[in-house]
């Protein structure tokens, strides 16, 4: 079934590369696996028909912005779109360069919680208003799109776009009395050794595949710490405290930039919670600098810069 907000895409798309506005336009086609949509990249109005939009859409496409020359037009949905204000605030794209999609979003659906719903392996899905519809083993089920929601999109603030330059629909509304670190303070309540038993276990099954880093937008480094060689940061085995080094320093290097939009916890292949390293540190900004990444255009994060009147009690 396609949804006005999907014909919308597609029209906007498809006006700007046959006016030549744009050279290419970044957005989604469906994808070869249930509750998957694929990132894709069109330079044909004819492809514009491709596109789609739906709570399958997870993939945030900032992560395909960095290094390219042409003119883009991107569908960005609210992280994306607070991505895009950091890597314009890093120059790695240029606003001239870009039309802004605008795309309006209630949240995306957790591909393991739908399959844990199912009882196993998913071999249909299509969303239908506020329902997740899937088909397994069991026959087919309806599940509310909100008990299925990626866990980032249950307490998602930025529903909306940031910044745009035109919408693919009407606004919708913003989540409010949301609890957005009840999960932080949880872990903050424990004691140091029962915290460290938990970030230990949460660690254990990590394969190093870079899966997060990856699919992180953030994460666009010519070479990350832990390839290279000269000198050598991080080991290539799976040897805890390698493990621990990767994960901790890919999160300070996140520090005041994540938005939050779990793309690293959506490409984790084996399920580790990977957002509990950068929300600590999207609270602590918060708290400590009343800072929130992307939502000002053209403001350097906090800990990017330096000020005169930067507290400086704790040098000694």
């Amino acid at each position: 079934m396609t949804t006005q907000l999907t014909e919308n895409i597609r029209k906007i798309a498809a006006r700007l590369l046959s006016e030549k506005t744009v050279d290419a336009v970044i957005g989604f086609r469906e994808g070869s696996v249930p509750l998957m949509a694929e990132p894709v990249i069109i330079r044909d109005p004819k492809d514009a028909e491709g596109l789609v939009f739906d709570s399958f859409c997870g993939v945030n496409l900032a992560n395909y912005l960095p290094g390219r020359k042409e003119r883009i037009g991107i569908a960005a949905k609210g992280c994306d779109s607070r991505n895009i204000v950091t890597h314009l605030v890093e120059n790695q794209a240029k606003r001239e360069n870009l039309f802004i999609i605008g795309v309006p979003c209630t949240g995306m659906a957790d591909r393991r919680k739908v399959r844990k719903a199912l009882g196993g392996d998913v071999s249909s899905a299509r969303e239908e208003g506020d329902e997740i519809v899937a088909a397994g083993p069991a026959g087919e089920v309806r599940l509310a799109k909100k008990e299925v929601l990626q866990d980032n999109c249950k307490t998602c603030t930025h529903r909306n776009p940031v910044i745009s330059d035109e919408m693919a629909g009407e606004p919708v509304p913003e989540q409010e009395g949301v609890d957005r670190y009840a999960d932080v303070r949880a872990v903050e309540a424990l004691e140091n050794e029962a915290r460290w038993k938990h970030f230990e276990e949460i660690m254990s099954g990590c394969i190093r595949c870079y899966a997060c880093r990856n699919a992180c937008p953030l994460c666009y480094c010519p070479t990350c710490f832990v390839d290279d060689s000269k000198p050598q940061w991080v080991g290539k085995s799976l040897d805890k405290t390698d493990t621990r080094t990767f994960h901790f320093l890919r999160a300070f290097h996140c520090a005041g930039r994540c938005t939050d939009c779990g793309a690293c916890e959506r490409a984790c292949p084996v399920g580790i919670p990977v957002r509990q390293f950068t929300k600590k540190l999207l609270k602590d900004c918060e708290e400590l600098y009343g800072w929130e990444a992307g939502v000002l255009p053209g403001v350097r994060p906090p800990l990017d810069v330096f000020k005169l009147d930067d507290p400086q009690d704790f040098i000694r």
